[in-house]
């Protein structure tokens, strides 16, 4: 959900030279899953033209439209950054004050690294929604190999609402644990309101869904997580999905001990494939909307998420030197795997 651009660099080409500032326009990034049929010619790909709640969405609404500019150092150094303690100099400049940092240890235990000013501050969180989401799936091992038929709902939902998508087909069948992999890879919303409405309890499509969110609620308060509110399955928000940085990363340690979330979220890409309605095989291939998985030495994952409300956010784990870091940005702008890859560092540098 979002399109991100990495900020260019002040070259200096002389001692007499003057700094020049260079400006450089966002690179689109498509996140949406593409499906292809098995039959020739039979390709779809990702819906982009929605706003809200969307990685794909928010990549096509600001391609060609946003760029960014380095200014002087000076302007450099005047980038707010309130989230560091003015006690510590040394700590991580970064664009939002709603982030945190924990050091994962083990299991049973985590340690605070440093929390920006505004940790525990509630705001809407978009698609890292769905970190909770995929907890709640992998409570129940016995749903992993359930088949689930995509139904036209799951696409039409994604086209009312604007969000992004795996590109599943109608009639498709896939097992839950492709559809985890479709929900957290590309973050496709129709794969994740598949799960909620077969892993529900209930006799209508809505109480099934409703059921699904009660139980991620469950399982938030039992995290402790007291500043966070599911109302959605997807974070595209009825008006009460909203967490805190911290709550965030707290999750993101919790599913990180689930072998299968860890193995899906590091994913880059992934392929697979699925029996169509026409008898034939379905092909679908799915990118991975967190673009620290290629920039960062070590990364794991987690989510990311972006809406109109939302801003940028991003969960993010990385692994050095055995100790393992987990982190949370919450309405952060298009800089946020740069704000992550800054907290990591000054993480595992203390």
């Amino acid at each position: 959900m979002g399109s991100h651009a990495r900020p260019n660099r002040i070259h200096r080409t002389g001692v007499r030279i003057a700094m020049v500032a260079l400006v450089g326009a966002a690179l689109p990034i498509s996140a949406g899953g593409l499906a292809q049929a098995a039959t020739p010619g039979a390709t779809h790909s990702a819906d982009e033209n929605g706003q809200q709640g969307s990685e794909a969405t928010t990549a096509a609404r600001h391609q060609g439209t946003q760029q960014q500019s380095q200014a002087a150092p000076a302007a450099q150094g005047a980038a707010r950054s309130t989230a560091a303690d003015p006690q510590d100099q040394a700590a991580p400049q970064i664009n939002t004050d709603h982030a945190f940092l924990l050091d994962a240890r083990d299991g049973s235990q985590q340690r605070e690294l440093w929390s920006g000013a505004k940790a525990d501050e509630s705001v809407p969180m978009a698609s890292t929604t769905k970190i909770m989401t995929a907890l709640v799936v992998l409570k129940h091992p016995e749903w992993l190999n359930q088949q689930i038929r995509v139904k036209q709902e799951y696409r039409d939902y994604v086209q009312k609402v604007g969000g992004s998508t795996a590109d599943l087909q109608t009639g498709d069948t896939l097992s839950v644990q492709q559809l985890l992999h479709a929900m957290l890879i590309p973050s496709g919303d129709d794969a994740a309101m598949a799960l909620a409405d077969n892993l529900g309890s209930g006799d209508s499509q809505e109480a099934r869904i409703a059921d699904f969110v009660r139980q991620m609620n469950v399982e938030a308060q039992q995290l402790g997580m007291t500043g966070t509110n599911f109302d959605s399955f997807d974070g595209i928000s009825q008006g009460n999905n909203h967490s805190t940085a911290r709550d965030l990363a707290k999750l993101g340690q919790r599913a990180m001990l689930q072998p299968m979330f860890a193995d899906i979220v590091k994913n880059k890409q992934f392929k697979a494939e699925a029996p169509a309605a026409n008898g034939h095989i379905r092909y679908y291939t799915w990118d991975n909307t967190n673009k620290l998985l290629t920039s960062y030495d070590g990364a794991l994952g987690i989510k990311t998420g972006s809406g109109p409300e939302d801003g940028y956010c991003l969960v993010f784990a990385a692994k050095r030197d055995n100790r393992t870091l987990v982190g949370a940005i919450l309405k952060d702008d298009q800089g946020r795997f740069d704000d992550a890859a800054k907290m990591l560092d000054w993480g595992f540098a203390h």
